[in-house]
């Protein structure tokens, strides 16, 4: 079964929490049409709350009737909802209700008082303990259903693993759970039919018929503590998560790589070559690192593409540098880019690819292969056609000081040189050698630097 990460902005390989994607399936016609979530049960114990939580949420967010059933674990939500839709809903589900405010772990328990109506979160990876800060509509329906059941019981908790029935035992002194029969409005998963007793305020919920005044949920939030219990959450996950990536798609493994670029990019660390480092390791670990371009080029670069390819020059140079795949990848990336903003940058193609050219960011082959057919594989045939037509002054360019380039070097092993002092200086200035394509591009871009504006190839 396919897993994403629970928090899935983290892209850490060693990141430890993994739940089931969603998967969905649409029953029914016309009035009558649903969406059952299949893997509900299994996702509610992967993130330690209830299934009828985010259930709930979903409704709410989608403006539907929810329905539970929990002997057959059939959770619904009324309408017709495709999978990556309710993933999306639920990443913002567990942002609100799974997440530490403080460690962005999710090793929290949610622990609600149904008498004072209030909602608190307490967090085993950190010790944080505090009120619920969220304000949704779900927010009353968790009031009045309760979680009943520990999530370390169901195995969602990592750091203390799965306890054994005996905690059951211990909590009512026989094998057997209060509240385990439920209803579309009993408390939560594992909700209960009859009155609540015990401490509604304790970390462990309302376990009707138990004492739980002898569970000690006193934690040390000492620098120390806390900074030893995150290096067992790291360690304990390494074996586990680092094989996990190479049973992935290359869609997956490419989703990794962009999530991380982007976490990058927003802490403006991308021009740190420590993180040059990374990017490219990270790449190669993923077995991506040619299509990796593609990547970049979708995250670096907007409509003001001629700014921005001189300040990642560097970091595009690593995955570029004598690597033509890469680089066909990266003129397929452009032409995107290109596509996304034709009104500003279609006009300007000759002088991207020479700015990318002069850059060294692209040879001289790459380009002059690529120019030589139109395909859609990135953008439109109609797009992919018009950007060749702006680029063709360009490429004649890049084909005429070919041809210059290799005629110098026929003419060179032919011609025999013999001095002659009285050689003609006027002779000399009428034929004036031949341009270096090379200084021709430096030439341009220092105008280009000068001036502050998008580069002018009305001189090519």
């Amino acid at each position: 079964m396919a897993t994403v990460n629970v928090n899935r902005n983290v892209t850490d390989i060693f990141y430890r929490y993994k739940m089931p994607r969603i998967n969905a399936k649409v029953e029914g016609k016309g009035n009558g049409i649903k969406t059952v979530i299949v893997n509900m049960a299994d996702v509610a114990r992967a993130i330690g709350r209830p299934a009828t939580y985010p259930t709930k949420y979903f409704g709410c967010e989608l403006g539907a009737q929810t329905q539970f059933d929990h002997k057959n674990e059939r959770f619904i939500v009324n309408g017709s909802h495709d999978a990556a839709k309710l993933q999306d809903l639920l990443d913002g589900f567990i942002r609100k209700f799974v997440l530490c405010p403080e460690c962005d772990n999710p090793e929290t328990d949610l622990i609600v008082s149904s008498k004072k109506g209030t909602i608190s979160q307490g967090c085993k990876a950190c010790g944080f303990h505090g009120p619920l800060e969220v304000n949704h509509k779900v927010n009353t329906f968790i009031i009045k259903n309760p979680p009943n059941v520990n999530p370390a019981s169901q195995g969602a908790s990592l750091t203390e693993g799965k306890r054994s029935k005996r905690t059951k035992k211990g909590e009512n002194g026989d094998d057997s759970t209060a509240g385990l029969n439920t209803t579309a409005n009993g408390g939560g998963e594992n909700g209960t039919n009859g009155e609540q007793n015990g401490d509604a305020d304790s970390p462990n919920g309302s376990i009707a018929g138990g004492d739980v005044d002898d569970v000690s949920w006193t934690v040390d939030t000492s620098e120390e503590a806390v900074r030893a219990r995150m290096q067992d959450l790291t360690d304990g996950a390494k074996n586990m998560t680092v094989s996990d990536d190479f049973d992935k798609t290359e869609k997956e493994r490419m989703d990794i790589f962009y999530e991380l670029v982007k976490r990058k990019r927003d802490a403006n660390e991308l021009d740190n070559v420590q993180v040059h480092k990374e990017l490219v390791t990270e790449a190669s670990r993923l077995d991506i690192q040619s299509k990796a371009t593609l990547v970049l080029v979708e995250l670096l670069f907007t409509a003001n593409i001629t700014q921005e390819a001189r300040k990642y020059r560097n970091l595009l140079l690593r995955f570029t540098h004598e690597d033509k795949k890469a680089q066909k990848y990266f003129i397929g990336g452009l032409e995107q880019t290109i596509s996304l903003h034709a009104d500003k940058l279609m006009d300007k193609v000759p002088g991207l690819l020479k700015l990318f050219y002069d850059s060294d960011v692209l040879d001289e082959k790459v380009i002059l292969d690529w120019s030589q057919k139109v395909s859609k594989k990135y953008v439109s045939k109609e797009i992919a056609a018009q950007i060749h037509e702006r680029a063709k002054p360009f490429v004649q360019w890049l084909q005429e000081a070919e041809e210059e380039e290799s005629s110098e070097e026929d003419d060179d092993s032919e011609v025999e040189i013999e001095y002659d002092d009285r050689a003609k200086v006027d002779s000399l200035r009428k034929e004036p050698a031949k341009p270096d394509p090379k200084k021709l591009a430096r030439a341009s871009l220092e105008e280009d630097d000068e001036d502050g504006d998008d580069l002018n190839i009305d001189d090519i």
